[in-house]
């Protein structure tokens, strides 16, 4: 079993390992007659009555390369259009993924390769099977920091409002890409994640980007999960570093 891939930064700097559990049969999950998972079941919920938003979960493919796909027109400053040109007619080539660096949020979310919710006490942990990452959601009442030392992937606070886990996320470094068409944003970004459990297989992650250095208003997008059954997370690795980047096709 292969990871579909889409961007050719990631075919170049994955190596998928070997079989891992790939075909083991996931327990607690709704089957048909025939056997096969019934993504359609009910949302599961956890012991206090909030869906359960845990499980090893698919994003669509279609949005790591254009996160802002769904959009007709994405509120760019002058200065961000600007350099958003730039990175679309060099073809990406000074992405920081390309070096083995971490998407960050919310481009993690898009990557075509499966993540792992886990529910923790006082925190939701996600685990990334691209570029081997993972980020800590704190629940326990915190608040951001005030003064963060920059960060990548930034730094999580959740909550639950209704029914939708709702994460909050600031902190970042001044070189984020959102996508790997290279939509920028600063260390002014914020981050807001909804997500939303639509039924046993699905599930939305509505994300809207606050950055008023880049963008002259916040922006939304929603990203849609599909439930993987009897299946695994697989290791993922760097080469060297990725050394072969200077081979990309770029300008």
């Amino acid at each position: 079993m292969k990871r579909s891939l889409l961007a050719l930064i990631l075919v170049l700097v994955s190596v998928p390992a070997g079989a891992q559990w790939l075909n083991h049969r996931t327990d607690g999950i709704p089957r048909n007659a025939d056997g096969s998972p019934n993504l359609t079941a009910p949302t599961p919920k956890t012991h206090d009555g909030k869906p359960d938003i845990s499980g090893l979960w698919m994003p669509n493919p279609g949005y790591i390369g254009n996160i802002a796909r769904d959009l007709k027109e994405v509120p760019f400053q002058p200065w961000s259009a600007k350099l958003y040109a730039e990175r679309r007619e060099t073809q990406s080539k000074d992405d920081p993924t390309g070096r083995c660096v971490v998407g960050g949020v919310p481009r993690s979310n898009a990557v075509p390769y499966p993540f792992k919710i886990l529910n923790v006490p006082g925190m939701t942990v996600i685990l990334y099977e691209a570029v081997h990452s993972y980020r800590q959601i704190f629940t326990d009442g915190r608040e951001l920091p005030k003064d963060p030392n920059p960060a990548w992937f930034g730094y999580s606070v959740g909550k639950w409002e209704g029914n939708d886990f709702v994460v909050t996320t600031a902190g970042f470094n001044d070189n984020v890409w959102l996508d790997n068409f290279g939509h920028p944003a600063t260390e002014n970004l914020r981050v807001t994640e909804r997500f939303r459990r639509k039924d046993f297989g699905h599930m939305d992650i509505e994300i809207t980007m606050d950055d008023p250095k880049t963008y002259t208003q916040p922006w939304t997008i929603t990203l849609p999960l599909t439930l993987q059954a009897d299946t695994e997370l697989l290791e993922y690795m760097c080469n060297e570093n990725n050394r072969d980047i200077e081979h990309l096709v770029g300008k």
